[in-house]
């Protein structure tokens, strides 16, 4: 169609309100301006009930972003009486014809290939070979067109110049009158160069095969960039556990230093005491945490942790009634309470076994139980807690 013709029925449809070719008589003619020179300008459309952005650039071979960008247009929804500017290239030769059983489609924001053929119950092959120029099957442009067979899938070619529909009957193996009832052409020459050809039944295998390779280049590219982001976040991870494991430390090892300055390591119980009074529960151990604060990044320590090998004898640090010989839900494991009386009791706790029971009323200095590391305990070692009146106090104040 010529450039002139398109402007003759636009100006039917867009100033008189009526389709091409019927024409109220007695109505004012209304001059149509053309803001563009003879070669390229613009025709002016009113979109009429119906009229889809994706319809109008395919009926007239304009891209649909130039019709938008044209028209001032945000989106790609019209209302019927909206004027559109069309672009428009004199030297195109016409209107570009599109199958009647296939559509175009104006790619929407969240589309996918997938999605796209699942909607018009396509495969993806079969979208694929609608639109065989198609760049990636995970990434589409936003507002870009897409062709959907509506009836039989096939290829979708465009007629090059100097070629015929017999030309395509012959390259493709398919009859001319295949062709021609997939296109609805009455005859060879309804259709010219440029224009839009379906071959029904034939698959773009080879656009689809190297379409594959490139979906999994890119997932290939993916999954190296997520791989190396993670290997860079485990770095940077294992450097700041580095340096906070060298705080934490630092900070031990200087309240240890405070703790420890003026002590043994290695302490003998005193065996001459006061009959009343308390006495180391082990003979021989380590005295390898004191009672009280010991850095930044720990919790206050409740008793004293004497290091010992495992089975070392625990005994009774002063007379009184066993209250508890059991497991401890707080940590402490096999663990034994001493009653002493006047709101005076001792913990023995990470023990491995227990020869006392609840109820058991115990001499100072008789065997309760064996050293162990069950419950939260880093090493074999007994943690001896005194409490006074249900507040703990620091045992080094009533031992020998």
């Amino acid at each position: 169609m010529a450039v002139s013709e398109l402007l003759s029925g636009v100006l039917a449809t867009s100033v008189l309100g009526f389709p091409p070719g019927i024409v109220k008589p007695n109505l004012p003619v209304t001059e149509i301006k053309i803001d563009a020179p003879a070669r390229k300008g613009w025709i002016i459309y009113t979109v009429r009930p119906g009229d889809t952005l994706s319809q109008i650039a395919s009926r007239y071979q304009v891209d649909v972003r130039a019709i938008m960008y044209s028209s001032g247009l945000k989106g790609v929804s019209l209302r019927p009486g909206q004027v559109l500017r069309i672009p428009l290239v004199e030297a195109s030769g016409g209107e570009v014809r599109l199958p009647p059983a296939v559509r175009a489609y104006v790619v929407r924001r969240g589309d996918t290939v997938q999605s796209i053929a699942k909607r018009f119950d396509l495969t993806i092959l079969g979208l694929v070979s609608a639109n065989p120029n198609l760049k990636s099957l995970d990434r589409l442009e936003v507002g870009s067109t897409l062709y959907i067979p509506t009836a039989e899938p096939g290829l979708l070619v465009r007629l090059g110049r100097g070629e015929t529909i017999q030309d395509l009957a012959k390259r493709f193996g398919l009859s001319v009158s295949e062709i021609a009832r997939a296109n609805g052409l009455s005859s060879p020459t309804d259709v010219q160069p440029g224009d839009l050809v379906l071959l029904p039944g034939v698959q773009a295998k080879t656009a689809y095969q190297r379409l594959l390779r490139i979906q999994e280049a890119e997932r290939k590219a993916r999954e190296e960039e997520a791989r190396r982001l993670a290997e860079e976040r485990r770095r940077q991870e294992e450097a700041r556990q580095r340096r906070l494991a060298e705080q934490r430390r630092l900070e031990q090892s200087r309240a240890r230093l405070q703790q420890v300055q003026s002590q043994p390591r290695l302490r003998r119980a005193n065996a001459v005491v006061a009959a009343a009074g308390y006495r180391w529960p082990m003979s021989n151990f380590t005295v390898t945490n004191y009672f009280g604060r010991r850095g930044a990044f720990q919790r206050f320590h409740t008793g004293i942790d004497l290091a010992a090998p495992v089975g070392t004898p625990v005994y009774a640090a002063r007379a009184g009634q066993v209250s508890i010989a059991g497991w401890s839900r707080f940590g402490y494991g096999l663990h034994v309470i001493i009653d002493h009386g006047e709101s005076h009791e001792t913990l023995y706790a990470h023990m491995s076994r227990i020869v006392v029971r609840p109820g058991q009323w115990v001499d100072r200095g008789e065997l309760i139980g064996y050293v162990g590391s069950t419950g939260w305990s880093t090493g074999p070692h007994l943690h001896f807690e005194l409490r006074v009146g249900g507040v703990v106090r620091n045992p080094m104040a009533y031992l020998p």
